[in-house]
């Protein structure tokens, strides 16, 4: 009663061909396969990198940032 059978997979499959249609489907699964190649690749390059590098490059690229200290009113 709780497990679904093939049966019902393949009903659930024919619906969601029927709504969305073959050319939409074969669309989104291009864009999440490369979504998700991106999405290594940019953990491979994160990896790469380490943390002390990258605050040294933020530095010294932002030279625009003003540092100042607000005053409270009193």
């Amino acid at each position: 009663m709780g497990s679904f059978s093939i049966w019902h997979w393949l009903i659930v499959l024919l619906i969601v061909v029927l709504v969305f249609g073959t050319k939409k489907l074969k669309n989104m699964g291009s864009d999440l396969g490369g979504a998700v190649k991106g999405f290594k690749d940019g953990m491979r390059d994160g990896a790469a990198d380490s943390p002390a590098q990258q605050v040294t490059t933020d530095k010294a690229a932002d030279k625009s940032t003003i540092d100042v200290e607000a005053k409270s009113k009193s």
